[in-house]
């Protein structure tokens, strides 16, 4: 006797490929909305200090950082770090991601105030506060890519990411999707991780995925 094979049909297979492509439908969505919510967060973490420091000069009528050390131990605030007290912050563009300068006494001030998360007394750059794609959220003042004022940077963001926090912050970019060196938002690529700002304009740099592979640095004016 002959055995008899048996095998799908053709309404099975198109049955089980429809399964898998609403699978793989279903998994790439979800990272769109991953990627998505982590742009929204690293939007808000840059937003949240500027609110954090705006709010700081209301209550207090000073500077988040500038304040002497003595200044914030006569509010009972835990910590060691304070600044000089002559009205301007000090942080250099290269102390950004380094917590230098008055940046240590800025993140004091505002943490033991309340305005913001974290340990007063922390101090060094594994003290700054990690941004929602696992760089660093850092501060400096002067002139920071050719604009002049206080400024809060963050590090490590993939192309894809400093295009859209780009786009929230300033707008729609234009068609040449060169974004990075104007408006209160600016920002540079570079294989070094933080990469500091510096004082000039960035150079002209199109938002390309495929061309830009390093991660990008953003500051936004306060």
């Amino acid at each position: 006797m002959m055995n008899k094979q048996q095998g799908f049909t053709l309404i099975e297979i198109a049955i089980v490929l429809v399964i898998i492509g609403l699978l793989l439908g279903g998994v790439l969505k979800g990272q769109e909305l991953i990627e998505n919510s982590k742009i929204k967060a690293v939007t808000n973490d840059l937003k949240a200090v500027q609110t954090a420091y705006n709010g700081y000069v209301d209550r207090f009528k000073a500077i988040p950082g500038d304040e002497t050390a003595a200044t914030m131990a006569a509010r009972g605030w835990t910590g060691t770090s304070g600044g000089n007290g002559n009205a301007v912050l000090a942080i250099t563009a290269a102390q950004t991601f380094t917590n230098g300068g008055e940046q240590a006494a800025f993140w004091r001030a505002l943490r033991a105030s309340g305005f913001m998360t974290g340990d007063p007394t922390a101090t060094g750059a594994a003290a700054l506060p990690v941004n929602a794609v696992n760089g660093r959220i850092g501060v400096s003042s002067g002139t920071v890519y050719g604009q002049s004022g206080i400024f809060v940077c963050a590090s490590g963001l993939s192309t894809k990411q400093a295009s859209a926090v780009d786009v929230l912050i300033d707008g729609p970019l234009p068609a040449t999707q060169i974004g990075n060196n104007v408006g209160v938002l600016r920002g540079a690529t570079s294989a070094t991780n933080p990469l500091a700002p510096v004082a000039a304009v960035p150079g002209m740099t199109a938002y390309d995925e495929t061309a830009q592979l390093n991660p990008w640095t953003l500051c936004m004016k306060i």
